[in-house]
């Protein structure tokens, strides 16, 4: 190989595909390496040295020279085809550093190809892949078509390099917000929580550290310009902005906005808020399907229960009555018990035996009892709530079946679950799309 000849390809190297002279070097003198051990032996100590400033080959049989023009005639081609093979790999090396950086950053790229279980986006000098289980619900891509994705995964795989792409991920959103919001990336706001379902709803909880800066206001943006255009890459998918503080009292209810909050009763011991809200605001809090309740509590980190005062009353009867009942647990510590925010027998079976002991002044083996009876109490419930579905669910077998004969079918009896579902619905039609009431107020 002539040296003139290979520092112009080890200069072309460097210069097309950005790696390091040394590295390119490296990679020839151990692809000449090989196929040198081929040529005399695999256990000969072979050692091949390239001059850096001249590109003259120098090679070593142990402590004998090798003949440079025995060199030139070691299997050129095959040294050519290592060789090859070396500088895809220190090319995969400086991708896979490059992408390394990205981790959790968003990137653009082009749609390349549509396929059933993912699509594939051309990245700077690279490909990514995009799948299905990382694409929003209902979004549908093209190819030529510009996408921007959050950079989830980076592995060397043989001599390429595979980058993985999403779109559902909470820290995509956040990624937005940096770009959309510079308050953000300034840091002057911080975002303090965030809670996603994909494709339908966000909640973004944010404080500013600059009093004359309303971090609500300034993520909305002038007339909405600025959560409009995250809205818009997010496929419509509704987004609110929630006021953050350290206060559970005062974020819980900005967390369950737009519903009106009655009342917050946190218990410490079950990580757990009760929230009493009005009637009429009882299927706003919930959400449809649960859903503004389930994003709340995400957000605040705590599991947060929506009832009305009547129903409150209520579980507080059946958990005195029914605490009293279990053998040595007196009403003062059936009393306390229901204080503390334990309204089942699912939620004794759970208690620590020592904060129990404590609450009673109890033995560990009063305690352990009184836990093993809850816990019979707790299977008990869910083995007759099982069979209650069991009987439902024959029911419409029969009234199907009923239907199916021609005689005129009973209206199905509503389950609790289905009337709550059904009021949920209403939920969207109290609601603006896209910003929850207070970024409305902020922004206008």
């Amino acid at each position: 190989m002539n040296p003139d000849e290979l520092l112009r390809i080890v200069d072309a190297i460097h210069r097309d595909k950005n790696i390091d002279k040394e590295v390119v070097f490296r990679s020839i003198e151990a692809a000449l390496t090989s196929v040198a051990r081929k040529r005399f032996g695999e256990h000969e100590e072979i050692k091949i040295v390239i001059d850096r400033k001249t590109g003259l080959i120098t090679g070593y049989r142990g402590e004998q020279s090798i003949d440079p023009e025995q060199l030139t005639r070691i299997g050129a081609q095959a040294a050519k085809q290592v060789i090859l093979q070396k500088i895809r790999e220190a090319e995969r090396d400086v991708l896979y550093d490059e992408y390394q950086e990205l981790l959790d950053q968003i990137v653009t790229g082009t749609v390349q190809k549509v396929e059933p279980r993912a699509v594939i986006v051309s990245l700077p000098r690279t490909e990514a892949i995009l799948p299905k289980s990382e694409q929003i619900p209902g979004e549908s891509r093209h190819p030529n078509e510009r996408i921007r994705a959050l950079v989830t995964e980076v592995k060397k795989v043989g001599p390429r390099l595979k980058v993985v792409l999403s779109r559902i991920r909470p820290t995509f959103v956040v990624r937005l917000f940096e770009q959309e919001v510079p308050e953000i990336s300034d840091g002057i706001i911080e975002i303090k929580s965030i809670a996603r379902e994909p494709g339908y709803r966000t909640k973004v909880a944010v404080v500013s550290l600059d009093q004359r800066v309303d971090p609500v206001g300034a993520c909305v943006g002038l007339r909405g310009n600025r959560i409009r255009n995250i809205v818009e890459e997010l496929n419509g998918e509704r987004i609110d902005i929630i006021r953050w503080d350290d206060d559970l009292m005062v974020l819980i209810p900005n967390a369950l906005q737009p519903a009106k909050v009655e009342e917050v009763i946190l218990c410490q011991m079950l990580g757990r808020a009760i929230v009493l809200v009005p009637e009429d605001q009882l299927s706003l809090a919930i959400g449809r399907w649960g859903q503004n309740v389930r994003l709340a509590s995400k957000l605040v980190g705590w599991d947060i229960e929506i009832m009305t005062r009547d129903e409150l009353n209520e579980q507080l009867e059946q958990a005195l009555l029914g605490f009293a009942s279990l053998d040595g647990v007196s009403e003062e510590l059936a009393d306390r018990l229901v204080g503390e925010g334990f309204l089942s027998y699912d939620d004794l079976s759970v208690i620590e035996p020592e904060d129990l002991m404590e609450m009673g002044g109890l033995t560990e083996e009063q305690a352990m009892h009184i836990i093993a009876q809850a816990e019979a109490k707790a299977e008990e419930a869910e083995q007759l709530a099982a069979e209650e579905r069991r009987r439902q669910r024959q029911l419409e077998r029969e009234r199907a079946a009923a239907q199916a004969e021609g005689a005129p079918p009973e209206p199905p009896a509503p389950s609790p679950e289905e009337i709550s579902e059904g009021d949920a619905a209403a939920e969207e039609d109290s609601t603006a799309e896209g910003v929850t009431s207070e970024s409305e107020e902020a922004s206008a």
